[in-house]
């Protein structure tokens, strides 16, 4: 079957803010609509004039109920202009991306906003459910008798704090947190902590490199209502290095372990926003697309084994589109841990496990020339809804500054399962 081309017209993401104990400037809603307003100020059409709206969300506020609905409004297109919500964890922006390809491919769908974003750092604090039992009881008492009875039952220890965010990273099927996934990795392939804090030393490198070289463009500035302005990725760290990685202690697997704050990717906020469209939308507004998504994939696995997503979903992508896995000019894989890139290189070159999960030999060797080449999550930050559509942006963008063509983003995902994309410039195409 032949699908409709989709193209990718235009792009934007915020800064990525690191989380620092504390609620930062922005809701989810908020970043994603400074960050679409910034997109749409410089296209032909206006909000109105587009067919839906698509955002993925992991964790919306709970005022943000629908919160593709909300940033639909609040930026401006209008009571008719449909827009909803999409959630798939860590590519919940990619699933976005992916919506609205399959929408536009059927027709359904012409001109799409679609944007990944979260504000980790605002999810909530929660009452233990003895607390909120205990609050029942105090609720539904109505003689003084039995509110007596309530204090006397009432014990300091319930008032201890819920945190939302750690909730959510434990996987509630094979009961380990995210972290304990990518350690079960580095045993599964052994790799080392030297390997680890090697490679998220490197991300930093790239970034900063990438900062000082101004390849991050696909950012745009967003100000907060106390006026202080945003304009770069925050989480950086500058004086990273081996030595100092080294003294970090481990955060999961305590204390032998070697997963820790360092080569984990960083709690942060942020948002993505692209516009797709079809071939229609491009010659009815005079678009001028800067690339185009040839190909998507899913799959998934076991949770206890989710960082090997991109393996999953990268090799059926690569086979159906004839590809080896040397043949893209780049790759992103989400930094969602140092050991969980490192497993997916080994998977990907490991006779047993190719043979094992996909009945052909080994793919190889992944170049990590070709990877990641601007840094990652580890030293950008993973705000969980947007990680997926950014790295399919700034992938669009790393290729066509290196006047090359081919590039493929991928992405695990909590829950056991990997997302992909396959994304081509713009050059034999007006």
């Amino acid at each position: 079957m032949t699908f409709k081309p989709v193209y990718i017209i235009d792009g934007a993401r915020t800064p990525f803010l690191k989380a620092r104990n504390a609620p930062g400037p922005f809701s989810a809603s908020e970043l994603a609509v400074q960050t679409s307003r910034s997109l749409l100020l410089r296209q032909s059409f206006s909000a109105s004039d587009l067919d839906e709206v698509i955002v993925g969300c992991a964790s919306p506020s709970t005022d943000e109920t629908n919160i593709g609905r909300v940033v639909g409004l609040r930026i401006g297109t209008g009571y008719h202009v449909p827009a909803w919500t999409v959630m798939r964890n860590c590519a919940s922006g990619m699933q976005a991306l992916d919506s609205a390809l399959t929408n536009i491919q059927t027709g359904r769908s012409h001109l799409v906003l679609a944007v990944g974003t979260d504000a980790l750092s605002h999810a909530p604090i929660l009452f233990s459910d003895k607390m909120v039992n205990w609050l029942s009881q105090w609720n539904t008492a109505k003689k003084p008798i039995q509110k007596l009875h309530a204090i006397r039952t009432f014990r300091p220890a319930y008032l201890a704090p819920v945190i939302g965010l750690l909730k959510g990273l434990n996987d509630p099927v094979v009961g380990i947190s995210m972290g304990q996934t990518a350690e079960n990795l580095a045993w599964k392939f052994g790799i080392t902590r030297q390997e680890m804090d090697a490679y998220s030393v490197r991300s930093h490198q790239r970034t900063i490199e990438a900062q000082n070289c101004k390849q991050f463009d696909e950012i745009t500035p967003i100000i907060d209502a106390q006026g202080n302005l945003y304009t770069d990725d925050d989480g950086v760290r500058r004086d990273s290095t081996p030595d100092k990685l080294a003294k970090l202690k481990a955060v999961f697997d305590r204390p032998s372990g070697n997963i820790t704050a360092g080569n984990s990717s960083q709690v942060s906020d942020g948002a993505a926003a692209l516009i797709v469209a079809s071939a229609e939308a491009v010659q009815k507004w005079g678009l001028q697309p800067i690339g185009k998504i040839t190909d998507s994939q899913w799959a998934a696995l076991d949770p206890a084994q989710m960082g090997l997503g991109p393996v999953h979903a990268s090799i059926p992508l690569l086979q159906r589109n004839g590809l080896r896995l040397q043949d893209p000019d780049l790759w992103e894989i989400n930094e969602a841990f140092a050991a969980q890139v490192l497993g997916c290189i080994r998977a990907f070159a490991s006779e047993e496990y190719c043979q094992e999960h996909f009945n052909t030999p080994a793919w190889g060797t992944l170049d990590q020339e070709k990877l990641n080449v601007d840094g990652g999550a580890i030293a950008i930050g993973h705000p969980v809804g947007a990680s997926g559509a950014r790295i399919v942006l700034h992938l669009l963008h790393a290729l066509r500054a290196r006047n090359l063509s081919k590039g493929v983003a991928t992405i695990c995902i909590g829950g056991g399962q990997g997302g992909a994309m396959l994304i081509e410039t713009m050059k034999d195409e007006p």
